[in-house]
């Protein structure tokens, strides 16, 4: 009779077994499924093992900056110098076109105070030709700000959440990459979180914030919330501005993408004014090279360059990666 009983524990035991090894075996599967659903939805997104990391992390390809050619533009190339310049040094530059002449130690810049910083620039201006009104900037190495590294598990998670709400994950690495990568920072502005969301926008897309709560800071929550102002708004509101310009567009395309993003970082209306102000009729590359030289209403140096960080950040994070190997010195 224990003998009877005792097999009855062993084939309720051995069910048990089988019951629990094909459940961790469905819960694997759907983890799995799960990983692979962001590349399998999208056709940019790719799967990386980053750095000695062994774990596969989403990532969006970076095909079309290479094919056209943009890793050679100065002002790609002056914006991956400044990314790799520590604090204590800058460039100084033309601002058109982000012409590099020469690096200098900050505390020396400083030194030379407004007027002599006044007679470098004349100085400059005489030595290359440049016109009286050629504006010649120096811009503080920002090495200490941009970490591409630090942000690859961000991209990671951020990309399917993006994805589950129909926005392009291309929109997530380039926002996580330039507006406070692998940090938790408040601007001066007021924007928060790791997609730098304004109080006004961040409860406007379902977010709370007050004094007791801030959902900027919840990374997942933070992602929802850009990607419903992308799909809801900047998107929607980038459609119509070339739609009224009669400027044909395929969503997919790179200058379609930098655009968009200017929406997000500028506001539409200020985007706007400097598409009126370019006076193109046609899109493409050149449309955005424009808008780099072109200022209007709250449309400044900031709004100009941000496409251009968005496109040097890429370039660094897959240097980073080993995926190009050309260093900017």
């Amino acid at each position: 009779m224990f003998r009877f009983f005792d097999t009855q524990l062993t084939c309720k035991m051995h069910r048990l077994q089988l019951n629990f090894f094909f459940v961790l075996f469905f819960v694997m599967k759907a983890f799995f499924l799960s990983a692979q659903e962001p590349a399998l939805l999208h056709p940019d997104v790719i799967r990386i093992t980053a750095f000695n990391d062994t774990v596969l992390r989403n990532m969006v390809n970076t095909k079309q900056i290479y094919d056209l050619g943009l890793d050679k533009l100065p002002q790609i190339i002056f914006w991956r110098k400044i990314m790799n310049l520590s604090p204590d040094s800058g460039i100084v530059s033309l601002a058109a076109n982000r012409t590099i002449y020469c690096t200098k130690l900050t505390t020396s810049w400083d030194l030379l105070g407004k007027q002599g910083q006044d007679q470098f620039r004349d100085s400059l201006r005489k030595l290359y030709v440049l016109g009286d009104s050629a504006s010649v900037l120096f811009t503080k190495g920002k090495n200490d700000f941009y970490d591409a590294k630090s942000v690859v598990p961000q991209i990671d998670r951020a990309i399917p959440i993006f994805i589950h709400q129909g926005v392009d994950p291309f929109y997530a690495q380039a926002i996580l990459l330039i507006e406070s990568p692998g940090k938790v920072l408040k601007s001066n502005a007021g924007a928060f979180g790791p997609f730098q969301l304004m109080k006004s926008v961040a409860i406007q897309m379902g977010l709370k914030v007050n004094k007791h709560i801030d959902e900027r800071k919840d990374f997942e929550k933070s992602s929802w919330a850009a990607a419903k102002l992308l799909r809801t708004i900047c998107i929607p509101y980038t459609r119509s501005m070339l739609a009224n310009l009669g400027i044909s567009y395929d969503e997919n395309e790179l200058w379609f993408r930098l655009l968009v993003l200017h929406v997000y970082h500028a506001g539409a209306g200020n985007v706007a004014k400097a598409l009126a102000a370019t006076d193109l009729c046609e899109g493409g590359m050149f449309l955005i090279q424009k808008l780099w030289q072109t200022k209007a209403g709250a449309f400044g140096k900031s709004s100009q360059s941000y496409s251009q960080l968005a496109i040097a950040a890429f370039l660094e994070l897959d240097f980073e990666l080993g995926r190009n190997l050309s260093r900017i010195n």
